[in-house]
């Protein structure tokens, strides 16, 4: 399990790691109990933890980068409890730690969110993030990036409105055969009016043969 894996998915407390995708949706396995569930595309989104960003007074920044702040500091700053401290000693933690934090925009919610993360990710041992800074290094450089195997379960979703569409589109075909039905009454119709038509014809036949007689 590496931190790439590592997915937060709407509705659900706590970290995931990010198995495999299907087209209605995805497997997942909490982080912290291991235990393994299938989550629907209609009912959650799934978000890697590596492609979240945090507000700055400057630009943003990955999650990451706080993460190893956080770990930087713990020695000197300890963390702040998500459960326990006021949100003013939560604000208080990050501003020590991080100085750059856009408070007007990055809510309490999210620190307490982040303090939560933080002690999952150090507990099985995913604060590494080697790959994602040797990225980002390469990215500045201009040389290619290694694609996260996190697929998006958004984007498996996507195909839905398609099969969709091909079954609507499939309706038509279906109904074609309506007309011809239709078509075979008004000849089977036609028949019966030209047999009807021939009974006048016979009757005019046998009178005149009576009158010659």
């Amino acid at each position: 399990m590496e931190y790439r894996e590592i997915v937060a998915v709407t509705g659900l407390g706590g970290l995931y790691q990010l198995l495999t995708t299907k087209s209605d949706g995805a497997i997942v396995r909490n982080v912290a109990d291991k235990t393994t569930r299938f989550i629907s595309a209609r009912q959650h989104n799934v978000t890697p933890l590596e492609s979240i960003e945090v507000y700055t007074t400057g630009e943003n920044v990955r999650l990451h980068h706080v993460f190893q702040k956080m770990q930087q500091h713990e020695t000197s700053i300890p963390l702040a409890d998500a459960k326990t401290a006021d949100n003013a000693a939560i604000k208080g933690y990050f501003k020590s730690i991080f100085p750059e934090f856009d408070e007007e925009r990055v809510y309490v919610s999210d620190m307490k969110k982040m303090l939560k993360w933080y002690e999952v990710l150090k507990v099985n041992d995913l604060l590494r993030f080697e790959e994602q800074n040797a990225d980002e290094a390469a990215n500045e450089a201009g040389e290619p990036v290694q694609e996260t195997v996190a697929e998006p379960v958004e984007a498996v979703a996507e195909e839905k409105p398609k099969k969709k569409a091909a079954a609507k589109k499939a309706e038509p075909a279906e109904g074609e055969e309506k007309p011809k039905k239709a078509a075979k009454k008004k000849a089977a119709e036609e028949e019966d009016g030209a047999a009807t038509e021939e009974k006048p014809a016979k009757k005019a036949a046998k009178k005149k043969k009576t009158e010659e007689s």
